[in-house]
């Protein structure tokens, strides 16, 4: 097996696998620009999430000089392992993503997490990184640009929405750039799109009760065509929405995120400022 060239490409070719959602990043213009995102420093830990065939890992791993990558398939493995030889300290967790537990991988410390994630699973991985945000410096990930549009929209946008209210209330999202379908192979049907995720400052997060702000975001979105009024009416009256300075008959694509988490906190003795 040879080891990959100056550019870190990688010196095997496996087909993909459809089951998986694998589509295998090749164009070097995205990538230079993606390793220029993530930009290590000495002292990070990198974690990547779906390493493939390498089309990131290595250039990454020429110029960290470690690495750790989590790959579901078993297939890639070993052709990782022996193309790693003499370019860096690769550790490969063979372990599906959402059984991996970021927190105790940190061990204390701060993970910046990378990755080409599965289209079928990428809401899950986002939802699973959250979980673990306190032990994450960043997260640069490539995903379907429809799925990187919602998690970037704002109010009034036909595309805010749940996945956008939940994972602004926790992090920065700022979308970087898009990778058109013939940079893969295979290539997807859609435009991909890189975003990077900057977990916000304990201090920062406004959330009081998480399971409290999903109830309620769910329930939002899940009839956004009503108004919150009725959409809401399962886990909260009229008197709360009001009192968190929020117009019953507002829809939930209306509704700025910091509302959201008002709205949530109110069973807890929040303080609300009415406009």
């Amino acid at each position: 097996m040879n080891s990959p060239d100056s550019t870190g490409k990688p010196g095997f070719v496996l087909p993909a696998k459809k089951a998986l959602g694998q589509h295998f990043l090749h164009e070097r213009h995205y990538i230079d620009n993606i390793v220029l995102a993530v930009n290590p420093k000495p002292g990070d830990t990198l974690v990547e999430i779906g390493p493939g065939q390498g089309a990131i890992t290595f250039p990454l791993l020429r110029k960290h000089g470690s690495l750790t990558a989590i790959e579901f398939d078993r297939d890639l493995i070993a052709p990782l392992t022996e193309a790693a030889k003499g370019v860096g300290d690769l550790t490969i967790i063979h372990r599906d993503v959402l059984s991996v537990d970021f927190t105790d991988l940190a061990a204390g410390g701060k993970l910046r997490l990378v990755g080409n994630l599965p289209y079928n699973l990428s809401s899950p991985i986002l939802f699973h990184a959250l979980d673990h945000a306190a032990a994450i410096t960043d997260m640069h990930f490539m995903l379907q640009k429809e799925v990187v549009d919602r998690m970037a929209a704002g109010p009034g946008s036909k595309v805010y929405g749940r996945l956008s209210v939940m994972l602004q209330a926790y992090c920065d999202v700022t979308p970087l750039f898009v990778v058109p379908p013939g940079a893969f192979r295979p290539p997807p049907k859609v435009d991909s799109a890189v975003v990077r995720m900057v977990p916000k400052a304990p201090s920062q997060i406004a959330v009081r009760d998480p399971k409290r702000l999903e109830a309620v975001v769910r329930a939002a979105f899940g009839q956004r065509r009503k108004t919150l009024r009725n959409a809401l009416s399962s886990v909260c009256d009229t008197d709360m929405i009001e009192a968190a300075g929020i117009r019953p008959e507002s829809r939930a694509e209306q509704i700025e995120v910091a509302d959201f988490i008002a709205l949530a906190n109110l069973p807890y003795g929040d303080a609300v400022e009415q406009p």
